[in-house]
């Protein structure tokens, strides 16, 4: 009798196109959970960035490309650059923008020649590079560099690094900063034992950074309890707690 078994070629070509139809449908899925108008089921674990924070509800949905946090008194920050830029403006040194690869390696000579030098550098991000942000903040600390974030702007995800660097930190009382989980390879498709082996890495480092820089590293069950499309809105007494707000020594 013959053989009418598929092919062992034809079952991996199989596997392989319910693999991509599996993939193609958690994309379309993503895209109706952004919606406006999402369905039901598939609304977000978080209310939006939009929405008030308090005490014990404080996820909320973030997109960097378009959310902006409730902050009194709103303060039109405009379209903020795709990539970290140091600008002089209104007597004030600023590092804002995107957080991109190779960002350390661009934006620390740039501080260093400043004129006039920087001592206090104002801070808005969404986030990005997590390396980027550790390697600029060990530079600001090694420069005894301030840092600050001013009412009605954001300093998320990887922001907070860069923040925690300064050798003291200020946060206006509508400053928003907030953490969440990060990832810490290019290559998503990576093997999962080699992606879990990049991500403990990538933690265990960010906790010695946070260390060194006085931080107190038990902030980080908020980032690490908080998925990757959500931020943690730290309160103010949160930043007191976590020693992120530390204005002086004296």
């Amino acid at each position: 009798m013959a053989d009418t078994s598929p092919h062992p070629i034809a079952r991996t070509l199989g596997a392989v196109l319910v693999f991509q139809l599996l993939i193609g449908a958690l994309l379309i899925l993503g895209d109706i959970r952004d919606a406006p108008l999402s369905l039901p089921f598939l609304k977000p674990n978080a209310p939006r960035l939009s929405d008030p924070v308090r005490p014990g509800d404080q996820r909320r949905t973030f997109n960097p490309s378009r959310d902006r946090p409730s902050t009194q008194p709103a303060r039109n920050p405009g379209e903020l650059p795709d990539r970290l830029t140091l600008t002089f403006e209104d007597a004030q040194w600023r590092l804002e923008g995107q957080i991109s690869a190779e960002d350390a390696a661009r934006l620390i000579p740039q501080i260093d020649a400043a004129d006039p030098p920087v001592t206090d550098l104002v801070l808005q991000s969404p986030g990005g590079s997590v390396r980027d942000a550790l390697d600029i903040g060990r530079h600001l600390r090694d420069r005894g560099i301030a840092t600050t974030v001013l009412s009605g702007e954001i300093c998320y995800s990887a922001c907070p690094y860069l923040y925690a660097g300064g050798e003291t930190r200020t946060a206006e009382e509508n400053a928003s900063i907030g953490v969440h989980q990060h990832s810490f390879g290019e290559n998503t498709f990576l093997p999962a034992f080699t992606a879990i082996d990049d991500i403990q890495r990538g933690q265990a480092e960010v906790m010695s950074y946070l260390d060194d820089m006085g931080i107190d590293v038990r902030v980080m069950r908020h980032a690490l309890a908080t998925p990757a499309d959500e931020i943690y809105i730290l309160l103010p007494e949160e930043l007191e707690r976590y020693n992120f707000v530390n204005p002086s020594d004296s």
